[in-house]
């Protein structure tokens, strides 16, 4: 895991410097910093960083794609902006959130800015051809859709407990997985790819986007606190709709009623928190959620096989097995 650590840290250099240039020109200067601070503040570079790999991977070069990356990464700023907005969350990379710094207003503009340098950015790629970086736009813009829905389905699960696995899965890939299919699709596209190619990598993508978010639904109940950084069970407490809670109330018998009831707990008990993942270890419904994630992952790593062997290949094969192994 300190391996995939250290090649995501090596790509993000390029990415974080193309960023900040391209930001630098914004005015006035409370909006640049704004629009730059989450940036600055760090983060794992997963889906920029996924995007110049897989470029790399199907034989095309940094360069090409570090442009699309930089976007990706914009995109996916904009989002956690627009997020900590709408979840009124106070902190994010373990500073105080865009919003609470410099109020609601300039924070909304600031996510605004984002989407749009996006945009602008794929256009400047260079050695691509306007079809290459057409295919990028597009390509872009389907996943900020997908996030928008994935964004309001989500929302409508809040007041229901009735939530499928199928309503689940389709959430989590547009809110989670989308992006990271994008990032991998435009390294394809970057990279010269086929169109075969392509589309292998949108769905490797897909797969590891999934993958990502159930782990952390099993990590809200496996992990422990000091690692996780909030309590153990907090989806619970939520009430939250989690591929485990779904498949809890369809699996746990006569403590599906139980289980209901806490979930529906406006403020939940610390008893009633360890009750219910004691009921969801029991009917095997938090292994169940590895062993989807695990699917997932494998999946993945089959679809690799369309690309040839080099060290980015087995690069893609170690971040699909980092999604797993990560324990925060």
């Amino acid at each position: 895991m300190s391996d995939v650590k250290e090649v995501l840290g090596s790509y993000s250099t390029d990415i974080t410097k193309t960023i900040e240039e391209e930001l630098s020109i914004i005015t006035p200067d409370n909006l640049g910093e704004a629009s730059v601070y989450l940036t600055r503040a760090g983060g794992k570079m997963l889906r920029p960083a996924l995007t110049l790999i897989v470029s790399e991977a199907v034989g095309g070069s940094r360069e090409s794609a570090l442009k699309a990356a930089a976007a990706i990464e914009l995109i996916h700023t904009f989002s956690l902006i627009h997020d900590d907005i709408m979840d009124d969350d106070d902190m994010r990379r373990g500073m105080p959130s865009v919003h609470k710094v410099w109020g609601q207003d300039v924070a909304i503009l600031a996510g605004d800015t984002l989407f749009s340098k996006a945009f602008e950015i794929i256009t400047g790629s260079q050695g691509t051809t306007s079809d290459q970086n057409n295919q990028t736009l597009a390509t872009v813009a389907d996943a900020c859709v997908k996030i928008c829905e994935g964004q309001a389905l989500d929302m409508s699960f809040e007041e229901r407990f009735d939530v499928s696995e199928d309503e689940y899965m389709e959430m989590i890939f547009k809110k989670t997985g989308a992006l990271i299919a994008a990032a991998t699709k435009a390294g394809a596209v970057m990279g010269g790819a086929s169109q075969e190619v392509i589309d292998a990598m949108y769905e490797y993508g897909r797969l590891i986007g999934l993958a990502f978010q159930i782990q952390d639904d099993y990590l809200d109940l496996a992990a422990d606190e000091e690692t996780l950084g909030k309590p153990i069970g907090s989806d619970i407490g939520k009430g939250k709709m989690t591929i485990i809670a779904i498949n809890g109330l369809a699996s746990a018998g006569d403590d599906s009623e139980k289980l209901l009831e806490i979930l529906k707990e406006e403020e939940t008990p610390q008893e009633d928190i360890d009750l219910a993942i004691e009921i969801l270890t029991k009917c095997g419904s938090i292994e169940y959620a590895r062993n989807l994630a695990l699917k997932s992952v494998d999946e993945a790593k089959e679809v690799l096989e369309i690309l040839p062997d080099s060290s980015f290949k087995q690069t893609l094969s170690n971040i699909a097995d980092f999604v797993l192994e990560r324990s925060a």
